[in-house]
């Protein structure tokens, strides 16, 4: 069973009681973010689309914002490339991009507030669909926090663009 399968928060799995699977189902969506990793980390279903439409949506959402991608890298080919040196079969995704991109005034702000924030950025957001869902299609980013005035700005661009891909995304599927 996968990582993502079952709730740090609860530390039980899918398969737990009905009533417990119907808790968490409310919770998520009452919080409205459609999280299934750790806390972390915001992963957030695209329903309705396509990797390629969703990845394109995702690029045109960073720029319409005034944002330059820096780089698009291909980490399902890195993990279907190396899968078999750390003795893995396969990829477990169908597709799997990560896209980067970085704001100069909020890494201004960042480093700012704390030099050590340089390693947020730049800020990513991936796109994937894997094998055991093929036709789903995700978003996922790391959250960089709420503790500064920085880090809130920064997760609140995040959240913007990945709602403002999906709708991007919908429309061209």
């Amino acid at each position: 069973m996968g990582h993502f399968l079952s709730s740090h928060l609860f530390a039980a799995p899918w398969r737990a009681p009905l009533f417990f699977r119907l808790l968490l189902g409310g919770w998520l969506l009452l919080a409205g973010t459609g999280l299934r990793a750790a806390e972390d980390v915001a992963v957030v279903p695209l329903p309705g689309s396509d990797f390629v439409s969703a990845r394109e949506a995702l690029v045109e959402a960073i720029e319409a914002e005034g944002l330059v991608v820096s780089a698009q890298i291909p980490f399902n080919r890195m993990l279907a490339r190396t899968a078999e040196a750390v003795g893995q079969t396969a990829s477990p995704y169908g597709d799997a991009e990560i896209i980067q991109f970085c704001s100069s005034g909020l890494a201004w702000q960042m480093v700012g507030e704390e030099a050590g924030q340089l390693a947020l950025c730049p800020l990513s957001i991936a796109v994937y669909r894997t094998i055991a869902e093929p036709g789903q299609v995700f978003l996922a980013y790391r959250r960089p926090g709420t503790s500064s005035a920085a880090r809130l700005r920064a997760d609140e661009l995040l959240r913007h663009l990945v709602v403002r891909a999906g709708e991007l995304a919908r429309l061209r599927w």
